[in-house]
């Protein structure tokens, strides 16, 4: 298991000191309009990525705690602080917290667990990742958000993978960035393509796909990728593009539907359940299933397009 797995590769469009703002991708999938219902409170999402800037003013209280299962500061367990940006950009996505300044994240109040996987290079082993799901697990996790890749099938990812989802834990990962903009064309990685994670794709702001996104028949559905604003290292805020930002989107958007669902159903629904919650809510783009799964993320969808999703959400459940 000494094979390699990556960050998603991503792009750092800018890097500002200050912002005041929710950021488009946020507004697009429509999280405003579920605040009034549920801003996430209770969820614990397990980000497994480069770690986190545990200071930045709009994460601070977000982080309830982590690991580290890298090289990095001689393997401290303890120490998951992000030497690379990319984990810290992904955790403002999901839950950056309403403050008077900065940016807002999908859930802003459902709790962070920093799982640090990859290092200040943004390398990991697959023996990392496992780990990281495993502790996850351990941690009774609500949702795993997983922006990293590799290009080989390691028979133990996927049964970590497995186990989190047999435990009911809604494991998220971005899509892959080696797209070539042709969806007749597969690029698979992994954990990206396993059927069991909900595969998430890349679309710009004005919703036409990514070029980069990688395409395949195990995507699940896309969010917004390219221009994403969110927390960067050292207090800052940055601008990338790349799958890496679209997943985050729908882990945040999972933490709100898991809250607002049970509470619907009186009940703890199943993963399988909350998945056909998720797909419920998407809205088709008329792209390629390869490229766009179900569609996009749009957490209040238009009662005029129910009709189309009560058919996908009977097959969802009759899997």
């Amino acid at each position: 298991m000494k094979h390699h797995v990556r960050v998603i590769p991503h792009t750092v469009i800018q890097q500002e000191e200050s912002v005041k703002e929710v950021p488009k991708g946020v507004e697009l999938i429509q999280a405003p309009e579920i605040w009034k219902e549920t801003k996430g409170k209770g969820m614990k999402v397990a980000v497994l990525d480069t770690g986190c800037d545990t200071n930045h003013p709009d994460l601070k209280e977000r982080v309830i705690g982590g690991r580290n299962f890298t090289d990095d500061d001689k393997s401290n367990p303890d120490i998951y602080t992000d030497y690379n940006g990319h984990g810290t950009h992904v955790a403002g996505t999901i839950a950056a917290q309403e403050n008077d300044a900065g940016v807002i994240g999908v859930a802003p109040e459902a709790d962070l667990l920093i799982v640090k996987v990859l290092n200040k290079n943004g390398s990991g082993q697959y023996e990392w990742i496992i780990k990281g799901i495993q502790y996850a697990i351990e941690e009774k996790a609500d949702i795993i958000s997983m922006s990293l890749g590799g290009p080989v099938d390691v028979p133990e990812l996927h049964d970590a993978v497995k186990t989190a989802v047999e435990k009911g834990i809604l494991v998220v990962c971005a899509a892959g960035n080696e797209g070539d903009g042709d969806h007749s064309t597969d690029e698979f990685a992994y954990p990206g393509c396993y059927n069991e994670v909900i595969s998430v794709g890349a679309v710009n702001l004005e919703l036409d796909p990514s070029e980069f996104t990688n395409s395949h028949n195990e995507v699940d559905c896309v969010a917004p990728g390219e221009g994403i604003l969110s927390t960067y290292l050292n207090g800052k805020y940055a601008t990338l593009s790349g799958t890496s930002m679209a997943a985050p989107h729908v882990s945040g958007a999972l933490a709100l539907i898991k809250v607002y669902a049970n509470r619907q159903f009186g009940r703890d629904l199943t993963e399988p359940e909350l998945y056909a919650q998720l797909i419920r809510r998407t809205v088709p783009l008329g792209n390629s299933p390869k490229l766009e799964g179900n569609g996009l993320v749009y957490l209040t969808v238009p009662d005029h397009l129910a009709g189309i999703f009560e058919q996908s959400v009977k097959n969802v459940v009759a899997i």
